[in-house]
């Protein structure tokens, strides 16, 4: 078995850091891109690429990119779901690359929802 170098694991270190970030809760937003089969058919993947190239553009290390399966409302999709601490959770439909850079803009990084986008704020009940 070859030997590890520090590099090596520097990189492990980075690809667990958002999962280690996540499970002690220390991220300012989690962001989940609802993937289940009619989201990719939608285009979630491409929501998602977009979403990981503005989080390396801008260098954030403290918000979580995730996926979910399907939320139960496919004909919305592309679907995310934003959520910043201390603040309610925003539901996103129909989205594109456009509305999602927005959405990463205003929302994620400036803490405003994008209301125009937004299908439901608030977390949802099950009864």
């Amino acid at each position: 078995m070859a030997k590890l170098k520090i590099e090596d694991l520097r990189r492990i270190k980075e690809s667990k850091k958002g999962t280690l970030n996540l499970r002690e809760g220390v991220y300012r937003a989690k962001v989940t891109v609802h993937m289940g089969t009619c989201g990719i058919a939608a285009g979630a993947r491409t929501i998602m690429n977009t979403l990981m190239t503005a989080i390396g553009e801008n260098k954030t290390d403290d918000v979580i990119l995730t996926s979910s399966g399907c939320a139960g409302l496919c004909s919305q999709e592309p679907m995310m779901t934003v959520e910043v601490k201390d603040l309610s959770p925003v539901k996103y439909v129909y989205l594109d690359e456009e509305k999602t850079k927005k959405i990463f803009r205003e929302h994620v990084i400036g803490g405003k929802p994008v209301a125009e986008y937004a299908l439901s704020m608030g977390s949802e009940t099950t009864y």
